[in-house]
């Protein structure tokens, strides 16, 4: 990849960047055609999630990219900062990413309920990551205090979906 091909992908990474601040957008996933053998898949996504770029020909995208993070006051601490369930000390947080699926088939039963008790091991939920059901075991035993995922919705890696206590 050429210099100039870089700097483009680098201006274009930043508007990307500029779109999700300025729509209060949680992630943009584009794929950028530029002929035979050679496209750009660009997902940026706010907060904790990684912002990547993979290019598909043999050439490397060399420009540092970094995470977006929305502008907070150092001085004065956040509510959402405490209130945050991924600071949880119960928090289950997702091992990869893909799409929550809260039971084993539609029309079944949830595998999981506010204010069930569960065991270590006990499916609490599945993930779809690339057309692979994965089912999410609790990490210990207690009662399920909330549910913080939808079925069907998106999850990043580390993002919290339930809490246990």
């Amino acid at each position: 990849m050429t210099k100039n091909n870089r700097d483009k992908d680098v201006q274009f990474i930043e508007a990307l960047a500029v779109l999700l601040r300025e729509h209060d957008l949680n992630e943009v996933e584009v794929n950028r055609e530029f002929g035979q053998d050679d496209s750009l898949t660009v997902r940026v996504a706010r907060g904790s999630q990684v912002v990547s770029g993979t290019p598909s020909s043999n050439s490397t995208l060399a420009a540092p990219i970094q995470e977006i993070k929305p502008a907070s006051d150092p001085n004065q601490t956040s509510r959402s900062t405490i209130d945050d369930p991924a600071n949880h000390p119960g928090a289950v947080t997702s091992p990869m990413v893909g799409t929550v699926y809260m039971q084993p088939e539609p029309g079944a039963a949830a595998f999981i309920s506010v204010g069930a008790s569960i065991s270590e091991g006990d499916t609490l939920l599945i993930i779809e990551a690339m057309k692979t059901m994965n089912q999410i075991p609790a990490p210990k035993s207690g009662v399920v205090k909330r549910i913080l995922v939808e079925d069907g919705a998106a999850v990043e890696f580390g993002a919290p979906l339930a809490i246990i206590e």
